[in-house]
């Protein structure tokens, strides 16, 4: 291509492709360039066989099988979650976390033997996301029902996180529980 040549343009379902993998990118809390969902997109695409079917089989599975947990807000195929009815779990302790994938990396840790709540994000007034865009209802319920004597606050260490930690703390301070 030449100096102000312009490239031809993609084929639409590249561009919808790609559109796609920066939308997953966006919700696993980072940004994806577009660049890098296009390179994604035609990998994926030029290696139909070997990687996209697979790959389509295993999220039309997913998509098919995959339940949230009406307990914690974990995802599994059973609801209450293979966690929530474990039995050796300390009902006693809750430890509250932003989202699906810090739950996994306590799990992988062994950090806990308590149960989990994953509340789906934190407050961010400039994200416009507020306390009923959070699953706090349901973490107040689950301490109101008596047994939970302690909530561990396992959230990240940022501003919003902090906030976040400050609101829950504040939430459930009427119960009389270690928070």
């Amino acid at each position: 291509m030449h100096p102000g040549e312009r490239a031809a343009p993609l084929p639409s379902i590249i561009i919808r492709s790609a559109a796609r993998l920066r939308a997953l990118q966006r919700g696993a809390r980072g940004r994806t360039a577009a660049h890098s969902a296009r390179r994604v997109a035609l990998h994926l695409l030029r290696k139909r066989e070997e990687l996209l079917g697979p790959l389509a089989d295993a999220m039309k599975t997913a998509h098919e099988r995959i339940l949230i947990c009406s307990a914690c807000g974990n995802i599994d195929t059973l609801s209450p979650c293979t966690l929530c009815a474990d039995p050796r779990r300390d009902g006693r302790v809750l430890v509250v976390v932003e989202d699906v994938a810090d739950l996994w990396a306590l799990e992988r840790a062994g950090a806990t033997s308590g149960r989990y709540h994953v509340v789906g994000g934190v407050l961010a007034a400039l994200d416009g996301v507020g306390p009923k865009d959070l699953n706090l209802d349901a973490l107040v319920a689950r301490v109101a029902e008596g047994e939970i004597t302690e909530v561990i606050l396992a959230l990240n260490a940022t501003v919003d996180g902090q906030t976040t930690a400050h609101y829950i703390t504040d939430l459930l301070n009427p119960f009389g529980i270690t928070v």
